[in-house]
């Protein structure tokens, strides 16, 4: 009989520590992990400075690279984990753009049908483990990472994204199972005990994932 495999997504605002929770998922179950085009992504540092120039082109790159990161996952035959899921692409950081009027109306609908049709050939996730912070939480942690492109980032936009990814979990919940984590008071360093209980409830949703 054929192993089953698994898709996890590790879901969460800038600077929640998505790229931890993922290296820590892969290692302990001996899973492949997936990761967010960041510092390789010709778009990212232009975005922060001019939003609303770049907004569409960030997003179609974002988009393209998540939905190849998907396929090869699917097709792959190996449990995945992956940091940040392409359901984000849409539901929180595009739509946010084109609600604070970073992105056209036009630019809004054409990447929405995009998307739709993209996320039509792809496996949906066993799980989504959505990672909860405040701002100032997120804020300190972006701080202490020291990325250059991420100095311009206003607590504004960590605030309106946080929000959108609250509505977008309160909806995903009704597509695939959905885990949230606070981590505001959580250092998985630390937090031994915190992280051992944290795994045993991914393996409620992955049994075969020893």
């Amino acid at each position: 009989m054929t192993k089953k495999t698994y898709f996890i997504g590790i879901a969460g605002n800038i600077g929640v520590g998505k790229t931890t929770m993922t290296d820590i998922i892969a290692d302990r179950f001996g899973w492949k992990a997936y990761y967010e085009s960041v510092i390789d992504n010709p778009y990212l540092e232009d975005f922060y400075e001019e939003m609303k120039r770049w907004s569409f082109n960030l997003q179609i790159y974002f988009l393209s690279h998540r939905f190849r990161t998907h396929k090869v996952m699917t097709e792959s035959g190996i449990s995945s984990v992956q940091d940040r899921t392409i359901y984000e692409d849409v539901e929180i950081f595009a739509r946010n753009l084109y609600e604070m009027g970073n992105m056209s109306k036009r630019d809004w609908e054409n990447y929405c049908a995009l998307f739709d049709i993209m996320t039509s050939y792809l496996k949906k996730p066993d799980l989504i483990i959505y990672l909860r912070a405040s701002v100032d939480t997120l804020l300190t942690r972006i701080k202490k990472r020291s990325r250059g492109f991420e100095s311009t980032i206003s607590p504004e936009y960590i605030y309106m994204l946080n929000i959108e990814y609250e509505r977008w979990i309160k909806r995903a919940q009704g597509q695939y199972p959905v885990k949230v984590v606070e981590t505001d008071n959580f250092d998985v360093f630390e937090d031994a005990d915190k992280l051992d209980e944290l795994l045993r409830d991914i393996r409620q949703y992955c049994p075969e994932c020893e």
